[in-house]
């Protein structure tokens, strides 16, 4: 049976990656758009910004990747409202397949297109002054960080696919997670924030899991930092899970 549900999830994920990587304007508009944060608070603002840091191109990354993330993640529902209303969905629950590994197939494409974004953003970074003296381990840590931050983002994404009732209504969602990373710690240090500002800033999940990203990249302590974010990565995943197959539920029933 497990088997069974692994090859059909497979199948999809396979199918889901080859349309993606003939949507080059996709790839192009999730990976350039990140790119244009990171040039843009380097050379134009970096001057007058006071991080802190001794470069602030390493400041940046953790906020950076985390903006990536959020932007690639608002293509999954869009996929996945197109799949439904194209009526792809009713000839795959025809077949004899795992119903779970419809849902599967574009979340684990999710998973890689955004590991290739991450990848690219990182290759950018090096040649602009981004430099890490991590180690293997604190290096996997910090993918695992950002793996199972796009995962919790992506089963949102998925409640959105098969929520909407339009498909701007099913990418739009992740706007205003975009834009989270601003009232946080990945641009300036929450300190510099006014009060009310910096009580939001220093207590929603981004500025924990920049705070931890850029502390394993930097070889610092970590602290709490690291266990909030997880908290924060694994609560969303598991509250969205349920929800997500909640909604898939209704929609084959």
């Amino acid at each position: 049976m497990t088997a069974h549900v692994l090859n059909d999830t497979g199948v999809m994920l396979g199918r889901s990656i080859k349309h993606v990587s003939r949507s080059l304007d996709t790839i192009i508009t999730v990976t350039i758009m990140p790119i244009a944060f990171l040039l843009l608070f380097r050379y134009v603002f970096g001057g007058a910004i006071q991080s802190g840091s001794g470069n602030y191109t390493n400041y940046l990354m953790p906020g950076v990747l985390l903006i990536a993330i959020a932007s690639g993640i608002s293509y999954t529902g869009f996929r996945l409202f197109n799949d439904m209303q194209s009526g792809v969905f009713e000839r795959f629950h025809s077949m004899p397949i795992a119903r779970s590994s419809v849902l599967w197939g574009h979340v684990l494409t999710s998973l890689v297109s955004n590991a290739i974004s991450v990848l690219v953003i990182l290759l950018v970074g090096l040649g602009i002054g981004f430099r890490s003296s991590a180690g293997p381990l604190a290096w996997l840590a910090v993918f695992g960080i950002l793996a199972i931050f796009t995962l919790a983002l992506t089963w949102l994404a998925v409640i959105a696919g098969l929520s909407a009732s339009t498909v701007d209504g099913a990418s739009a969602f992740s706007y205003p997670l975009i834009f989270l990373p601003f009232i946080s710690s990945a641009f300036v240090p929450t300190e510099t924030m006014p009060g009310p500002v910096r009580a939001f800033a220093e207590n929603q999940p981004v500025t924990a899991i920049v705070n931890s990203i850029r502390a394993l990249l930097d070889q610092d302590p970590v602290g709490n930092d690291i266990w909030v974010a997880l908290a924060w990565c694994v609560g969303v995943l598991v509250v969205s899970y349920g929800l997500a197959m909640m909604a898939y539920k209704r929609k084959i029933a």
